[in-house]
């Protein structure tokens, strides 16, 4: 019986646990390897991973053909090293999903 990726709670709680803050400076090489996935800031990053670790290929698709989520272009990796951009970053081997810092509204 297939777990829902909705509803596996200890999943997401690790997910959870092993995402954090990482300069792009130390994800360079995993860049360079093409194992780096950038998620719009409009997806909750640990959903993404939750779906991609069930291998939830309907729900990545449909994010893939709206742009919500793409490897990392040339374009970004060279702005967030010329910003020394801290990202957020959470892995789902082989990859690492990446996604900008939301801005806080004050």
């Amino acid at each position: 019986m297939q777990t829902k990726p909705e509803k596996d709670i200890e999943l997401q709680q690790k997910v959870n646990r092993e995402t954090a803050r990482l300069p792009w400076t130390e994800l360079i090489r995993h860049f360079a390897s093409g194992n780096v996935v950038w998620v719009s800031g409009e997806l909750d990053l640990i959903d993404v991973a939750v779906r991609i670790a069930h291998d939830d290929k309907a729900n990545v698709a449909q994010w893939m053909a709206e742009g919500k989520i793409a490897k990392v272009s040339d374009g970004q990796a060279e702005t967030w090293l010329a910003a020394n951009a801290t990202l957020w970053a959470s892995v789902v081997s082989p990859f690492i999903l990446v996604q900008e810092e939301k801005r806080q509204v004050h």
